[in-house]
């Protein structure tokens, strides 16, 4: 187990959290875990689930960290620490009681007139028409065609993201270890004349799903982030070889994670 001596603090300015950090700060200096801005071994965000992908992104999807949430938002889907836990929290990482669980991430490569640009994304991709018109899409699996795609837009979530916007276009939850995206369409027309997939379909790590517009002007989200490319020519992602480490505490267990945070 890795030791963690250095902590980066990640927060939102809400009251609540002000209060939540500062506690914080307090009992890590207890343990002589030095607060730091460069080079941490753990990275924690303290807020909702914003707040940790604006950790992940502070440090750029750098694998060779630890990341963790204290959850001060509403859902917190990510964020593995409630308050009330701090000092528990804080003696398992004095103690090394906790375990550590790998996350395949995203990986989007964008083809335009201009250039290629690559994203990296631990929720999700949307694509839809730039003026939110009716899209046309060649989706592709490893070459092979699915479907010509009319509708709304698509968005492709990995197994983390399954738990967030892919939930409310009626996405399927998927565990967060077996590292998959997820195909999820966006009102997507069905009639005589057209014929889509009416569902999500999963999709292994490793694979290739490639998007080929009809339409070359495309707003691509990236974990809500609005991408500004021009013309698009293909868009290709997969789940292959960059990963993440999340620090979970030793009673996590991801279905009891589903029952309070969507049933309770």
């Amino acid at each position: 187990m890795k030791t963690i001596n250095k902590v980066a603090l990640i927060f939102n300015n809400n009251p609540q959290t002000k209060q939540v950090k500062k506690q914080l700060e307090k009992l890590l200096t207890t343990k002589d875990i030095d607060i730091v801005e460069e080079n941490p071994d753990l990275v924690i965000a303290i807020g909702g689930d914003g707040s940790f992908l604006r950790a992940v992104k502070a440090f750029n999807f750098n694998s060779d960290l630890i990341y963790v949430g204290v959850n001060t938002g509403s859902l917190g889907f990510l964020q593995e620490v409630k308050p009330e836990d701090l000092e528990c929290f804080v003696d398992s990482l004095d103690n090394g009681n906790y375990k550590l669980e790998k996350v395949k991430i995203q990986e989007t490569e964008v083809l335009t007139e201009s250039g290629i640009y690559l994203y990296y994304s631990l929720n999700e991709i949307l694509i839809r028409e730039k003026d939110l018109n009716t899209v046309i899409l060649d989706i592709k699996i490893n070459d092979a065609k699915l479907e010509k795609y009319i509708g709304d837009g698509v968005l492709i979530a990995t197994s983390i993201g399954s738990t967030a916007y892919n939930l409310s276009f009626g996405g399927s939850i998927v565990q967060s270890d077996l590292h998959t995206l997820q195909i999820t369409p966006i009102a997507p027309l069905n009639n005589k004349v057209y014929r889509n997939l009416l569902n999500s379909i999963i999709i292994p790590e490793h694979n290739l799903i490639e998007i080929i517009p009809s339409n070359k002007k495309l707003m691509i989200s990236v974990d809500g982030d609005i991408k500004k490319l021009g013309k698009i020519i293909k868009i290709s992602t997969f789940v292959k070889n960059k990963e993440l480490t999340f620090l979970r505490l030793n009673n996590y267990n991801f279905y009891e994670k589903l029952n309070e945070k969507f049933l309770k």
